[in-house]
């Protein structure tokens, strides 16, 4: 409960206007006659200072806007996502194009990104070339993230953490190639 109007039991008060302006150390009654007469509310600032300072102000008006900038921070406020994208190390261009187009709109959007190259039986062997995709796909959004965990094998999975470059606006799309796949001059 805020101490406002006859809530306030001290005898004497500290008293600032709705300008911010110091009137003096006032008895808390005609403090109170001084807020009615202005239509507004006597509130109680700092009740632990000696003598309290109580502040004439419309407390209505104030709780309003207080909630008001509290759903304002409630609102700018954004959650960070571990978002996951997976893929094998002998993945088509195309695939791998929709991945890395999915990564730019997760880093786009404030998320980190866990990219993670599976592998599978004997796949275990060719742990090189899973890597080779994974350093491929860093460079692709290399304008957008940084790397937070390099790509290492874990269990069967390659697994590598990406994180987005603060105030980073949107890049084009990579002409990307598939792992293996040459250019073609013309």
């Amino acid at each position: 409960m805020p101490l406002l109007n006859e809530r306030i039991r001290d005898r004497e008060v500290r008293l600032i206007d709705e300008e911010g302006a110091q009137l003096g150390i006032v008895p808390t009654r005609e403090a109170l006659a001084t807020a009615r007469e202005r239509g507004l509310d006597l509130f109680l600032v700092q009740p632990d200072s000696s003598p309290p300072v109580a502040r004439i102000m419309d407390y209505g008006r104030f709780k309003f806007e207080q909630e008001k900038r509290a759903r304002e921070a409630k609102r700018k406020h954004h959650i960070v996502d571990v978002k996951e994208i997976k893929m094998r190390y002998s993945i088509e261009n195309h695939d791998y194009l929709v991945k890395v187009k999915s990564a730019i709109k997760f880093l786009n959007e404030g998320d980190k990104i866990k990219v993670l190259t599976i592998l599978r039986g004997r796949e275990v062997q060719h742990a090189d070339m899973a890597l080779e995709l994974m350093n491929k796909f860093f460079n692709d959004v290399k304008d957008l993230a940084i790397l937070e965990r390099e790509a290492r094998l874990e269990g069967k999975a390659v697994i590598m953490i990406l994180s987005p470059i603060p105030g980073k606006g949107k890049p084009p799309l990579p002409e990307a190639k598939a792992p293996g796949e040459e250019q073609a001059s013309v």
